[in-house]
């Protein structure tokens, strides 16, 4: 996932870029408006996520020439301002977001996800091995065998399954799921995945325990 970064403060810019790409982003920087503009009329990417308060032309106008392009790529504001009318004003310029600076890092990691989740179209189907999750209907099967899931054992399988082959963490699951904190606990994430093995068994996938990083799930040998 490439995401575009447009920060002016560059003790902020350094600790952003060091979270997004531990969670696997790569980070185009920019530093005023005026380069984060040319940035986005050359290229594309997953997410723009864009200071208010930016040398050059501030985000608002950054905002308003992206979308009179005709881009719907999709735009998170960050900013200092806590006014209702600068809230209301990016959004109506076109944002899809905004964060509220100080502002906690796992929250804006999830904000980014769940914007660029929601510019991609989503597949109607996943599978693996004898279990297919129908993602229009929320129905999981076994083969003809209907799973009984929760909404929780849901979200956490879905998200399983749309990382099968590689090693997720409990936080990820965490941040993915339910992205605005509340009361998702990494145990509560082990429960869930301890009943998911147990309805799962004869799917022909695992769910593998990585000790020290997280879960893997894959198809049975």
């Amino acid at each position: 996932m490439q995401i575009l970064l447009v920060e002016d403060d560059a003790v902020l810019v350094d600790g952003l870029c060091r979270v997004l790409q531990a969670q696997g982003m790569q980070v185009e920087l920019a530093h005023d408006g005026l380069r984060a503009d040319q940035l986005l009329h050359a290229g594309n990417f997953a997410v723009a996520v864009l200071d208010i308060g930016l040398p050059g032309i501030d985000g608002f106008e950054v905002v308003r020439r992206l979308r009179a392009r005709g881009s719907a790529m999709p735009v998170l504001l960050l900013t200092a301002r806590d006014a209702v009318e600068d809230r209301v004003k990016g959004l109506e310029l076109g944002a899809d977001d905004y964060l509220v600076k100080p502002f906690a890092t796992p929250e804006l990691v999830a904000r980014i996800r769940a914007l660029a989740r929601r510019n991609q179209p989503a597949p109607a189907a996943l599978a693996a091995g004898k279990l297919t999750l129908d993602l229009a209907a929320r129905r999981a099967r076994v083969g003809e065998r209907v799973l009984e899931l929760s909404v929780r054992e849901w979200a956490v399988l879905e998200y399983l399954l749309q990382h099968t082959g590689r090693v997720v963490s409990k936080q990820q699951i965490v941040d993915a799921i339910q992205p605005w904190g509340d009361d998702l606990t990494l145990n509560a994430v082990e429960v869930y995945v301890s009943r998911l093995r147990a309805k799962l068994e004869d799917a022909g996938v695992a769910i593998r325990t990585i000790r020290g990083f997280g879960y893997l799930f894959e198809t049975a040998a």
